[in-house]
């Protein structure tokens, strides 16, 4: 880790503050199975498109399991602080909590790969106002894929949970 660097901790916290104030926002306005994907048609239909991501960024030493469970608590938590009911859950899945699930608990939303890749386009825009982006100078750059490798993601799955997915591979 580059000198300069806020802690694990700090960093953490600060990702789980942002990104849960910018999920809730996001929500409230608005293919084949891999064969290891044991989460699919559990959590979420079969994704009818999948992506690979070749990320710019690296993992982070500290990126972990508690850290990444972490991170979709403390979005969780931030969600539940607003005055009106989370239009979406993320979680952490996998034996290593390494894939990372967004679905819609409202009908119309995320049901596309356009919306999709729209909501992920302003938790880049989120993602990049993180003091981390700006201590690396990344910050126009890096995307919330890269933040999600840099967190140990391998997997991002959004769905609207009845019949729409869609998977992106974090390479």
């Amino acid at each position: 880790m580059q000198a300069g660097l806020r802690t694990g901790r700090q960093f953490l916290v600060a990702l789980m503050g942002v990104f849960g104030m910018a999920l809730v926002a996001m929500t409230a306005a608005g293919g084949a199975a891999r064969a290891d994907d044991r989460h699919s048609e559990y959590y979420y239909p079969v994704p009818e498109t999948t992506e690979t991501y070749q990320a710019r960024s690296f993992t982070l030493p500290e990126a972990s399991r508690k850290a990444r469970i972490a991170f979709v608590t403390g979005i969780t938590s931030e969600q539940n602080k607003a005055p009106y009911p989370p239009t979406a859950a993320i979680f952490a899945k996998g034996s290593e909590a390494e894939k990372l699930i967004i679905v819609a608990l409202d009908d119309g939303r995320i049901d596309t790969v356009y919306r999709a890749r729209a909501i992920f386009a302003q938790m880049t825009a989120v993602a990049r106002l993180l003091p981390v982006f700006s201590e690396l100078g990344v910050e126009d750059y890096f995307t919330f894929f890269d933040l999600a490798k840099m967190l140990g993601f391998e997997q991002i799955t959004i769905s609207n949970g009845r019949d729409f997915a869609h998977q992106v591979l974090i390479k």
